[in-house]
């Protein structure tokens, strides 16, 4: 099956609409990344009824924490983290416009509520592939908090990232599906 290309920004919402639970994705354009203490930042500012730094609206956020690069490369491995620990955060980020999230492993209903409500996407990158992954960073730039290091909030250039729909935007989730299929 051949992967789909997806432009992040998102220009159009049905875009996201036409993608389903199993596809796989090539991301290119920018998408920025995020882990726990950079996510507790940003909602620390919404509840402080604060601007956030960064426009949110139609961006994807990447749950990575990348190794830090060798010369002449923009990034080190940079491996998905996992994305359940961003859950307490995430519905107040796709109220602000966040379309889509890239990590691994399961979400909460919540966000799985969320993404159905806002027509949003989760991908999935695979884990164990960090450095296969960074050949698709083409260029690396901290934007915000760069105090927590390999946390800090960074901005990549991308070429044809390569993520699976674990999430669509009507709720359907491949770890239900797919697992489902195995234990009759």
């Amino acid at each position: 099956m051949k992967a789909m290309e997806l432009k992040i920004p998102i220009q159009d919402e049905k875009e996201l609409m036409k993608l389903k639970a199993g596809d796989t994705v090539l991301l290119t354009g920018h998408i920025y990344t995020a882990r726990d203490q950079a996510h507790k930042r940003l909602i620390d500012l919404i509840e402080n009824n604060e601007e956030l730094p960064i426009n949110l609206k139609n961006e994807f956020i990447y749950y990575v924490g990348p190794a830090p690069a060798k010369e002449g490369y923009p990034i080190g491995p940079a491996g998905p983290t996992t994305s359940y620990r961003m859950d307490p955060y995430t519905p107040q980020l796709i109220e602000k416009g966040l379309k889509g999230m890239v990590g691994k492993g399961t979400r909460s209903l919540e966000v799985i509520e969320y993404i159905k409500k806002y027509k949003c996407v989760y991908l999935a990158a695979v884990g164990g592939a960090a450095a296969l992954i960074s050949k698709s960073i083409k260029s690396c730039e901290i934007v915000l908090y760069e105090d927590l290091k390999t946390e800090a909030i960074r901005r990549l250039e991308i070429e044809k990232f390569p993520a699976i729909v674990v999430i669509d935007s009507n709720g359907n989730n491949l770890y239900e599906t797919e697992v489902s299929k195995y234990k009759k």
